[in-house]
């Protein structure tokens, strides 16, 4: 079966960064409903359109294709004594953005008395390898195409 619009692709993926060190590894593969849902990149897509099980690729794409470019407004310095204590670099914490919808914000730096928030995506800034190979591809349910995700093993779980 060919990738297309409302097909469930299973893949596995490893990303780079653009020197070839390992980012990511999922040991799980990844499961995405295709078809322009924003489940995964679209260059990704783009890539596996007109693709079957068992096709492999390497994308290199620069950091605007990928996870998008950096944007320092989405720091924030904000005084320690404002959090919780056991507050850690790497965790994460849930407020509002400028435009006052909820943003997931993490904990980037801790610098004295100061705790710097970063609201970009880890990988935000960089190019990335992309290295992919597609091991199911099968004909989406009636509710995953409604909920615009796959269900089930892998997927996302109600």
């Amino acid at each position: 079966m060919k990738i297309e619009k409302n097909t469930a692709v299973t893949l596995r993926l490893k990303v780079a960064d653009s020197l070839g060190r390992l980012v990511e590894d999922d040991k799980e593969p990844m499961v995405y409903l295709h078809g322009g849902y924003g489940n995964t990149l679209p260059k990704i897509e783009e890539a596996l359109e007109g693709r079957e099980a068992g096709y492999q690729t390497s994308l290199a794409l620069a950091a605007e294709d990928a996870f998008g470019l950096r944007d320092e407004d989405l720091v924030r310095t904000i005084p320690r004594s404002q959090f919780p204590p056991g507050v850690k670099v790497g965790g994460q914490l849930e407020g509002q953005g400028s435009d006052g919808r909820k943003q997931v914000f993490n904990v980037a730096k801790i610098k004295g008395d100061t705790v710097i928030l970063d609201a970009n995506h880890p990988l935000a800034g960089k190019a990335l390898r992309f290295s992919l190979k597609v091991t199911d591809v099968r004909l989406a349910s009636d509710e995953e195409i409604a909920h615009q995700h796959v269900h089930g093993e892998h997927g996302h779980k109600h």
